[in-house]
């Protein structure tokens, strides 16, 4: 029997799994049997994060959550190591976390913000998928690391130059990263959100001018919600992927192509 999508046993951690993309895709993961560790930098939210996806799922068991700020490197080691302990193992890893721009003109960005935005966009990537990568290497049983950009990576975005570098940064880190650790059986992969509602967005996709010059540029003619992207995550963490490295998936309702 073909049954790729069936989780159990699988132990996955997701980093900004306490709300949007993060959190529709913990809760694919745990739909298909496998269990999660959730982080987030706001304890209330991932805590309650935590009780609804223990909830949903019907099995508490499997739903770990931690607080981490993925931009400290001491942080993410010790939670990381914490996650292991709590899982078991770690055969997937979504590095999801990641902060919005503030909309402003790069002749007007200081440098700090632009650093803002590197360090956890693309440094909290980079010490996420490093802790993750020697885990699996250290287990001698592959895994698959998956980054969250953003079509932005693609596209010029204006007013959020810092934002669309730092997730071009991850497509290419996450290229270089399929062919050096494919000796090891670990497959590295990107996925591009388009417009999605998420907490992040809700000050642009609520706001009627920007909706009304947007939607009409989106094929689909809605905004994308957190659950199209449970199936992609299952799909990248099973074993229906196991060929499949160094790609960007692009998830935006055929935004881009229009």
């Amino acid at each position: 029997m073909y049954t790729p999508f069936d989780l159990r046993g699988h132990g996955a951690v997701i980093t900004g799994g306490n709300g949007g993309i993060g959190l529709g895709m913990a809760r694919a993961l745990l739909a298909s049997g496998a269990s999660v560790a959730i982080w987030g930098s706001r304890a209330e939210k991932t805590e309650a994060a935590r009780a609804q996806l223990a909830t949903e799922c019907g099995d508490a068991a499997r739903v770990h959550a931690f607080v981490c700020d993925v931009g400290d490197e001491a942080q993410v080691d010790a939670t990381f190591a914490a996650s292991v302990a709590a899982l078991g193992r770690v055969d997937s890893c979504f590095a999801n976390a990641g902060v919005s721009s503030k909309g402003t003109m790069m002749t007007d960005m200081t440098l700090d913000e632009f650093r803002r935005v590197q360090r956890i966009n693309v440094e909290g990537v980079f010490l996420t998928f490093r802790a993750a990568a020697r885990h699996m290497i250290a287990h001698g049983q592959g895994g698959s690391l998956v980054a969250t950009a953003s079509t932005a990576a693609l596209e010029g975005a204006a007013r959020n130059s810092h934002y669309g570098a730092s997730k071009g940064a991850v497509t290419a880190f996450v290229r270089a990263l399929a062919v050096e650790l494919a000796r090891h059986r670990i497959r590295a992969n990107s996925i591009l959100p388009g417009w999605i509602v998420t907490e992040m967005t809700e000050r642009s996709v609520g706001n009627d001018k920007f909706a009304g010059a947007v939607l009409p540029r989106i094929p689909a003619r809605r905004w994308g919600e957190i659950d199209d992207f449970g199936g992609i995550a299952v799909y990248l963490a099973s074993a229906a992927a196991a060929y499949t490295t160094g790609e960007q998936f692009v998830i935006d309702g055929g935004y881009t192509k229009f």
